[in-house]
């Protein structure tokens, strides 16, 4: 029997019998991490509030053997919070459905329990900080986190030379197959020609140039973001169930009456987007 202690992000949560949970978290050291937390669901429960999605916590599992992911599922026996960002992300459409998509994209991209993620991980930390504390529109915030987890994982696209050929930019066409911009030489079919704008606003949300993007046209954010899109959905080879609720106009839609916002994000599935 060993004891561990990490800290890390609840990504998301399942019931187990009548008061248990299954909690998957992105951890620091040990990377994506399920363990059980025992009777989390009862109304009397020390840390259930605790192991919420979003919500940064320090958490103490107990595992039977040397490693934390092992035959069995370890249990939560402890848990602390660091940042409690639901708080202030799940009372806002916007910000709730962009949250949602940044942790079943950190969830996709760490497909093997107990590796460590580091970078995936402070990316994670970092955006839901952002997005908690409303320094930009939950749109941009979601993009450049979706840039960012693309590029640590192997996938970053180019925005000024040639993705194929290296032909120094600006060129004009984009091909998420050939990884980014290419030249005229290069250009293969299905590619596109967005906007110098938007291809720009890319490159600044990659980079962390937030004064570009925060200036940028709602127009050409909504182009980057089907780019972006596009993209991700290319190289994880099937889309996320989440970003189809994810707010294209940049306006916030209102809760429906006595609800929040996720009891309509919880509505959306049921209705054709």
């Amino acid at each position: 029997m060993s004891l561990f202690r990490d800290e890390g992000v609840v990504l998301r949560t399942q019931k187990l019998g009548e008061a248990d949970r299954i909690i998957s978290l992105l951890t620091r050291g040990h990377g994506r991490v399920r363990a059980v937390a025992r009777g989390v669901r009862r109304t009397k429960s020390k840390f259930g509030a605790r192991l919420e999605p979003f919500s940064h916590v320090d958490i103490q599992f107990f595992a039977r053997g040397g490693e934390l992911v092992g035959r069995g599922l370890p249990l939560c026996t402890q848990s602390e919070t660091i940042a409690p960002y639901g708080g202030a992300i799940v009372g806002d459409y916007a910000r709730y459905t962009a949250g949602t998509a940044m942790l079943e994209t950190a969830e996709r991209f760490t497909d093997h329990e107990g590796e460590p993620a580091v970078q995936q991980y402070l990316l994670l930390v970092g955006g839901l900080r952002a997005l908690a504390r409303g320094e930009h529109a939950p749109r941009l915030i979601l993009d450049a986190f979706l840039l960012r987890s693309l590029a640590v994982n192997g996938y970053a696209p180019s925005f000024v030379n040639c993705a194929r050929c290296g032909l120094d930019g600006p060129n004009r066409f984009f091909s998420v197959a050939a990884g980014g911009v290419i030249c005229a030489d290069c250009r293969v079919p299905g590619s596109v020609v967005p906007s110098t704008e938007a291809i720009g606003l890319l490159s600044a949300l990659l980079t962390g140039d937030w004064p570009t993007a925060d200036a940028c046209e709602q127009r050409h954010v909504r182009e980057g973001s089907g780019l972006v899109s596009a993209y991700l959905h290319w190289h994880l080879e099937r889309g996320l169930r989440s970003l189809r609720y994810v707010d294209k106009e940049g306006t916030v839609r209102s809760p429906a009456p006595g609800g929040t916002a996720r009891d309509t994000a919880h509505d959306a599935r049921s209705t054709p987007v």
